[in-house]
């Protein structure tokens, strides 16, 4: 690679980070029209085609958003940190980072869990357990495609059509709230089928998370297998020695 290529790609980093952080820190809001090329390139002493590479690295992770003939907006901003052992909504979180979340149930089915599925949820094997797919959206975008396993016996009395909304709050409101998690971080690439539900190019890079969640009683009570399109979460792991 050559160094004058290199250099740019460095003054690349560093609008995107500058930007980042002005969003981080609410000096620019969900709804706030971008200051134009010439402003921002005067602000970083870079060039338009700089800031031009800088914004449309933004625009693809969705915080920003081009309205033809108006400019570019700030339709989102960095969401929180999500540590992997931690246990929080991501109805919520994508709340939090300031836009509009969605689920959309794609199936959602009563049947014997699996032979992993009985060993993660420590029941027998063939055990009656509801499965849940799902996608995630933050303003429309779809950001999380998503199966649960949750065993019959919590939830024998929820309905199917009581699962249109977050599973840690059904969970909460018949008193099985989740405690705690153990979740595996897997970099994937997207398939076809992937591909198609998160709307991403065959090929692009995913984050995939296997997780169990934990009732307050230390039952298992959720087996989930995740796949993340990046930009939303930032997701941290917690090293102990």
């Amino acid at each position: 690679m050559s160094r004058a290529r290199t250099v740019k790609g460095n003054l690349v980093d560093l609008v995107r980070r500058g930007l980042l952080k002005d969003l981080s820190a609410g000096k620019l809001r969900v709804g706030t029209k971008l200051v134009n090329e010439d402003g921002l390139a005067s602000r970083f002493e870079v060039s338009r085609s700089t800031v031009r590479e800088a914004v449309a690295a933004l625009v693809s992770a969705g915080y920003l958003e081009r309205r033809h003939g108006s400019g570019t907006y700030v339709v989102g901003v960095p969401g929180p940190r999500h540590a992997l052992d931690a246990t929080l909504s991501y109805t919520h979180m994508i709340a939090e980072a300031g836009m509009k979340p969605g689920l959309q149930l794609l199936s959602i089915e009563s049947r014997p869990a699996s032979d992993e599925e009985a060993v993660e949820l420590d029941l027998e094997p063939g055990a009656p357990v509801r499965s849940l797919e799902r996608i995630r959206t933050a303003n429309a975008k779809a950001m999380i495609y998503s199966v649960d396993v949750v065993p019959e016996r919590f939830v024998s009395q929820v309905p199917d059509r009581g699962f249109n909304r977050s599973l840690y709050d059904i969970l909460e409101k018949i008193d099985h709230p989740v405690q705690s998690a153990n979740a595996v971080l897997v970099p994937v690439i997207a398939d076809r089928r992937l591909a198609k539900l998160l709307r991403v190019k065959v090929g692009s890079a995913l984050q995939q998370i296997i997780e169990v969640d934990f009732a307050r009683s230390g039952e298992p009570i959720v087996f989930s297998t995740e796949w993340h399109v990046p930009g939303i979460f930032e997701l941290r792991v917690g090293r102990r020695l």
